[in-house]
């Protein structure tokens, strides 16, 4: 090892080393997660709990000779109850004393015109009018059949709900269970989870540059060492960091991965209902909730994208944090910074619904993009191996870009005091430094 890489190695060891042992990391690490998974568990248990629960009843007044008000109070008599008068300016009269929450008036054409109308004093959620509009739409149904003289055997039958097995052909010609919704799903989250760890240890970094050069630090160690140096040692170590506590994750989300499935079970109901959105193929067939397996690809290209992320932007971050001298004043130069890294948050969803539209193949190649999306693309579907090699090709080569021009400011900035620099200020210090 030569002089130069022992002086760089240096650096990376003391700034790992220095904050892995730090409390915060430590109880970060192992908190991050763990929070993490409280915070799912509850929201999962939270909405099993209370899918059906509703505080507020709505009167009927059925003006049909269907009987529709029964119908509704014997469907879901949580939510519907037979209306004491059919006076509709008695009962808004009732709303308005909070004798009732609200009342629903069902025409005397509604077979024909399918028109309700509901009165209240508004709120109430959608998920409130979206359950009347789903008992009514089941009931308007069920009596049009029957009005037409269908047996209710047939409708019966009808109304039972189709489902859709997803199966996926393997390049080797065997046939799997395909867990591409869960997947994309995961996909989301892995992209959503790289955007958090670009913005915090991009910031930690400029943080870190920042109190070093106030505190006057970083003018002894530049006696020694030169500030492109500096600045890799502290980028390398920091991303090492970061990756530490990235792999400790993965491990530990694994291991409670192999046990979710187990646990989700145990969400599902003997008949079968689980809550709405999640696992729907177990609540209609009534067979366990599965979890997919994670393709190793999948988390060696989370890996990668996280890191090449990570060196784009926290060389950058450290740029910006050389140029001043305290925190406050770095705001306004990591605008942009953070503004880029926001961007592919924006189409995070869309892509994830049609991750091989052309939106999705040409932001993702774009390299202050790629960490994010090719992360999240790679997740939904099988990414062609040659944007898989553009993407590599391009966010390489723009990190050696961007550590040549960082490198610069960072050899001016971080001995320059007293002035708040300016953009033009950066790109003069380009230009300057040799």
């Amino acid at each position: 090892m030569s002089k130069k890489e022992s002086k760089i190695w240096t650096i990376i060891k003391h700034e790992y080393t220095s904050k892995i042992k730090s409390k915060g990391f430590i109880i970060g690490s192992i908190l991050g997660p763990i929070v993490l998974i409280a915070f799912l568990a509850v929201s999962i248990f939270v909405s099993v709990i209370s899918a059906d629960d509703t505080d507020r009843k709505v009167a009927v007044v059925d003006n049909t000779e269907l009987q529709f008000d029964k119908k509704l109070v014997k469907r879901n008599g949580k939510i519907f109850e037979n209306a004491t008068s059919k006076d509709v300016d008695k009962l808004q009269k009732s709303i308005l004393d909070n004798q009732i929450d609200a009342f629903l008036v069902i025409p005397e054409d509604f077979l024909e015109t399918g028109k309700a109308i509901i009165y209240s004093k508004g709120g109430g959620g959608f998920g409130f009018t979206s359950r009347i509009e789903h008992s009514l739409d089941y009931l308007l149904r069920k009596e049009r059949l029957l009005a037409h003289g269908i047996d209710s055997s047939v409708i019966k039958l009808i109304d039972k709900s189709s489902i859709l097995v997803s199966k996926k052909v393997t390049a080797g010609g065997e046939v799997e269970k395909d867990f591409t919704e869960a997947l994309a799903g995961i996909g989301y989250v892995l992209g959503f989870f790289i955007y958090m760890m670009m913005l915090i240890y991009g910031q930690f970094v400029a943080r870190g540059v920042i109190e070093e050069k106030a505190n006057r630090i970083v003018e002894v160690i530049a006696s020694s060492v030169k500030p492109i140096q500096i600045m890799l040692g502290k980028v390398v170590g920091i991303g090492l960091l970061g990756l530490t506590q990235v792999l400790f994750w993965i491990s530990m989300g694994l291991i409670l991965l192999a046990a979710a499935g187990p646990i989700m079970d145990i969400f599902v109901s003997d008949n079968g209902t689980m809550m709405q959105g999640v696992g729907m193929a177990a609540q209609q067939s009534k067979i366990p909730f599965e979890i997919p397996t994670i393709p190793i690809g999948l988390i060696i290209a989370f890996l990668f994208y996280f890191l090449v992320g990570y060196f784009m932007y926290s060389t950058v971050f450290a740029a910006v944090g050389s140029a001043v001298d305290q925190e406050s004043d770095a705001a306004n130069l990591q605008q942009p910074i953070i503004f880029a890294i926001i961007i592919p948050m924006l189409f995070l969803a869309p892509i994830t619904a049609n991750p091989d539209s052309t939106l999705a193949i040409v932001l993702s190649l774009i390299p202050f993009f790629t960490p994010i999306l090719m992360t999240v693309r790679i997740a939904a579907t099988d990414v062609p191996f040659w944007q898989i090699a553009a993407s590599v090709i391009l966010t390489i080569g723009t990190i050696f870009l961007l550590l040549w021009f960082a490198a610069k400011i960072y050899r001016v900035g971080i001995l320059m005091y007293g002035k708040k620099p300016k953009f033009k200020d950066l790109i003069k210090w380009v230009r300057l430094a040799k």
